[in-house]
């Protein structure tokens, strides 16, 4: 038997383990956020509008394209979607979206007055027109940037776009993934996007669910990708860190998701193409075909697999829109 004084120097060293397995796992984190806060601290400028001030990078040249970025993201998430078609020989603008980073959030944060900064920073820019790229949650902008200043807009693209859907009465317009998931998953997805640690301790020890949560992809369309394509996949979620200065942003995209209504998507009188996967756990598909089913000549790319992020066909994607914006503006 283990005598009274060996079992308080077994606690004692067990202690002293856990200890330095906290301090070992605190440290990494505090040089990953810090990684992430210098990344942001020096890749982007700010506009002072008459819209007031707007957070933005550029990158490439050639026409210019004004990528409308995401929930979760900033102008780093808008140069991830973008810079892709900087090779495609285009000018790449990409903003930090109302509440998100160095942009603050205003009292009236709708898609409209989104819409409406957009063309502050064109004004601010001296760009008279560009295409339109609007992401997830930032397709509600990109579309009423393209009804209310339809002289400014070349081209729209929406991609995994969050728009109105005709749904039973009473359900959301879009399906947000936690629906479907765990309630362990649900507070995970709720408490995750409180704390910048807790994030990434989630992203770290359970990747597959934030996968799921987060991004809205089936971790299995993940797993079998090629190398490149799961590298995609932890970049963009490790660009949500650090989340405190996204946090207004995410609460206001909620909002204006939950309750989107029907555009006059016939009045939209530029050349228009939507993209999503069948298995987005968003549920963009059908409202990507319902409003290029709407829009006069748009075009739509449905994908079976690839989930929110169309993992597995990021190189299609980006050859599709290249094509579509050379042939538009």
């Amino acid at each position: 038997m283990i005598g009274g004084r060996a079992r308080r120097s077994l606690w004692a060293a067990a202690g002293l383990a856990a200890v330095g397995v906290g301090w070992t796992v605190y440290a990494a984190y505090q040089r990953e956020i810090g990684a992430a806060r210098a990344r942001l601290a020096s890749g982007s400028f700010v506009a002072e509008t008459r819209c007031g001030p707007i957070e933005y990078a550029t990158a490439g040249g050639g026409p210019p394209v004004l990528v409308v970025h995401g929930a979760g993201g900033g102008y780093d998430q808008g140069l991830d979607l973008g810079e892709p078609l900087v090779p495609k020989g285009f000018r790449v603008i990409a903003m930090s979206r109302f509440g998100y980073l160095r942009t603050p959030l205003p009292r009236n944060a709708s898609a409209a007055a989104q819409a409406d900064a957009h063309a502050c920073l064109l004004d601010t820019l001296a760009l008279p027109r560009v295409a339109v790229v609007g992401a997830s949650a930032g397709a509600p902008s990109a579309m009423q940037f393209a009804l209310r200043h339809p002289e400014r807009c070349s081209a729209l693209v929406l991609l995994v776009p969050a728009t109105y859907t005709p749904r039973p009465s009473g359900a959301s317009a879009v399906t947000p993934p936690m629906t479907s998931m765990p309630r362990w998953a649900q507070y995970l997805f709720e408490f995750a996007l409180r704390s910048d640690f807790v994030f990434w301790a989630a992203e770290r020890s359970s990747r597959a669910t934030m996968i799921r949560t987060i991004l809205g992809t089936p971790p299995e369309v993940a797993k079998r990708a090629s190398a490149a394509e799961r590298a995609r996949v932890a970049t963009v979620l490790g660009h949500i860190l650090p989340i405190a200065p996204r946090r207004d942003g995410l609460l206001n995209d909620a909002a204006v998701v939950s309750s989107l209504e029907r555009y006059g998507l016939e009045r939209i009188a530029v050349p228009t193409l939507a993209i999503s996967a069948a298995d987005c756990l968003y549920g963009t598909f059908e409202g990507a075909r319902y409003t290029a089913g709407h829009v006069p000549g748009a075009r739509f790319i449905g994908y079976e697999t690839g989930g929110h992020l169309c993992v597995g066909h990021q190189d299609d994607v980006v050859s599709e829109i290249a094509v579509f914006l050379s042939e538009s503006v």
